[in-house]
């Protein structure tokens, strides 16, 4: 007979305790929300009804989903993940993220072998979402005194309008609680030396391998490693030096490299000597030992959100190039001073060319297993009485609901108002500069900005992320080495890079959580955001035919919809090399930049 201590109840493993029933019936209830209201916004799914009884049906009429929203601007849903209700046949069923996502997939266009593809990453995304809600304890007050360390770790929800936004396919449970940058633990890099014949390092102004190095990592370290490398009898200087992600190494370097490394051409050399954070972007890692030194991007081959994270050795090659002239044209345009406007420049970047997948004629996942880039910190560029944090932390609401923007807002003893105008004015102003004086675009999500905020109040913005995603309309002249990143596209595909990117991006979502929370009209929001559009016109009397040809304050702009590309193809949503001619548009949008 067992005693009555074995009938007590049963051990979980302390790294799935999140995977409980009532956490988990949060997380489904949150994201069954999003689904609604992304797949709404997006014309996806169109529901029937009106406030507080809205209605969704499946394709066959059998189940159906009754909510209360609110219907903003731009065509964003703020759904009640609480006023939720499913019905099968009739009879009462709890919401569950999964079964949604099949319920409406005739509606969704998935195909159909990449189905469980998809609803895999929509698992992996309530994973994350119940150990979230399990562990983080700081409030959104909290977080306004907060290091940019700090508030990278305590953000939930992800990308603002990608349903399936932590997949992480690759992942256990342990290298979760290792590497996901909503759990903070302190990370050491792994290093590799490199047989430098066949590996290349990209330097930009003002750096050389030396000084990277001597940058990077105390003497001592870098010494370490050559001693290392004599005494297996290999030259040092015939070998560069490389960082890569510890699950990469593990499952990706030491497996589908072994031959590499038995021959030495690559050689472990073990984790280096600073702890580092995961930032949001989950393969770039912030020095939390030493904030000056530079963030380091490393490949991950993990499926994140539509793509396997991996960087391409070609691509880093003139990285460090594209970097320098971007900045240099930012850094020498006096508007864009004045809005102290900034990029965190890639000052270098590895690749390694070497071995027998670089050898394929077809491009593949494999050639783009290890590689890494050096990005300025945003530490480094801050001035006494600034503070940083990822834009992305304005969408921010914590376990109890309340936002972080009325946080700050009440923290800056500033009107609501004021608070909107000066953060749009750092935001919008240098955009819409950078686009009609330069033919410049970068992607301004929420991820790929940092607000530098004094006071409290977002003063100015660093751009990060240049090299893969920055983009150059018209036939400006470039430097012959960085022409991959001129885009051919006329005015209503450029005007994009504002109106889809930060407009339907991110502001939209500012905006419904300013109206919700009571903090700012819907309204007032918008009103604020043309009247920066419209000071910078005044400000700028030399750009108006370039203003005028790109015609921010249309009446409506073309619909672009994420969600679509990531349910067409879960594996790849879009060309990396003809990212504009991969966009899916559900007609048009509602400009509310538009003149009244």
């Amino acid at each position: 007979m067992p005693s009555p201590d074995t009938l007590a109840t049963p051990v979980i493993d302390p790294a799935a305790a999140h995977l409980e029933p009532t956490v988990m019936a949060r997380a489904h209830r949150h994201l069954v929300a999003k689904i609604l209201g992304e797949l709404s916004h997006e014309r996806v799914v169109t529901p029937r009804g009106a406030g507080d009884a809205w209605i969704v049906e499946s394709a066959d009429g059998v189940t159906v989903y009754r909510f209360a929203a609110r219907v903003h601007a731009l065509e964003h849903w703020s759904v009640d993940a609480a006023s939720i209700t499913r019905t099968i046949d009739g009879a009462d069923a709890e919401p569950d993220a999964l079964d949604a996502v099949v319920d409406l997939a005739p509606l969704l266009g998935i195909p159909e072998h990449l189905l469980p593809t998809y609803l895999e990453e929509v698992a992996a995304t309530l994973q994350a979402a119940a150990w979230k809600l399990t562990h983080h304890r700081l409030s959104a007050a909290d977080l306004v005194h907060a290091d940019l360390a700090t508030i990278e770790a305590a953000m939930t929800e992800g990308h603002p309008a990608f349903i399936a936004n932590n997949g992480r396919i690759g992942f256990g449970l342990d290298d979760y609680a290792a590497y996901a940058p909503e759990v903070g633990a302190p990370v050491r890099l792994q290093w590799v030396a490199v047989r430098r014949s066949l590996g290349h390092l990209s330097v930009g102004d003002g750096w050389d391998e030396e000084s990277l190095l001597s940058h990077e990592h105390d003497p001592e370290v870098v010494a370490g490693w050559r001693e290392l490398l004599r005494g297996l009898g290999e030259d040092p200087d015939a070998y560069l030096f490389a960082p890569v992600h510890p699950w990469q190494w593990q499952h990706k370097l030491a497996i589908t490299f072994a031959p590499d490394v038995a021959r030495r051409d690559l050689v472990p050399l073990g984790p280096g000597a600073d702890d580092h954070r995961p930032q949001q972007s989950i393969r770039t890692f912030l020095n939390h030992s030493r904030p000056e030194r530079h963030y380091v991007k490393t490949a991950l081959s993990i499926q994140n959100m539509g793509f396997l994270r991996g960087l391409s050795p070609q691509y880093m090659r003139v990285t460090p190039a594209i970097n320098d002239w971007v900045a240099d044209v930012v850094r020498t345009d006096p508007v864009l001073r004045d809005c102290g406007f900034d990029v965190l420049r890639e000052v270098a970047a590895f690749g390694y060319t070497g071995g027998a997948y670089q050898r394929l004629g077809r491009p593949s996942a494999h050639q783009k297993m290890f590689a890494a880039l050096w990005r300025e910190s945003a530490t480094s560029r801050l001035q006494p009485g600034e503070r940083a944090a990822t834009m992305a932390s304005l969408l921010h609401r914590d376990a109890s609901g309340r936002s972080h923007v009325a946080a700050l807002v009440e923290a800056s003893g500033r009107t609501a108002e004021d608070w909107i105008s000066t953060y749009l004015t750092a935001y919008l102003r240098p955009l819409l500069h950078c686009l009609a004086a330069h033919d410049l675009a970068f992607m301004p999500h929420g991820e790929n900005l940092i607000c530098v905020l004094r006071d409290h109040v977002p003063v100015r913005m660093l751009m990060k992320d240049v090299g893969e995603e920055v983009a150059v309309f018209g036939d400006r002249e470039l430097p012959p080495e960085i022409e991959r990143i001129r885009v051919d596209a006329g005015p209503d595909l450029q005007v994009l890079s504002v109106l889809t990117d930060a407009v339907d991006g991110f502001l939209r979502f500012l905006a419904a959580i300013c109206d919700d929370d009571g903090l700012l009209p819907e309204d007032r929001f918008w009103a604020l955001a043309r009247g920066v559009v419209e000071q910078h016109a005044a400000d700028n009397p030399g750009l108006a035919p370039a203003l005028a040809r790109l015609d921010v304050q249309r009446p409506t702009f073309p619909h672009s919809c994420l969600n679509r590309l990531q349910l067409r193809n879960t594996l790849q949503m879009v060309d990396l090399a003809d990212q504009a001619s991969s966009l899916i548009m559900a007609g048009e949008l509602a400009n509310p930049l538009a003149r009244p």
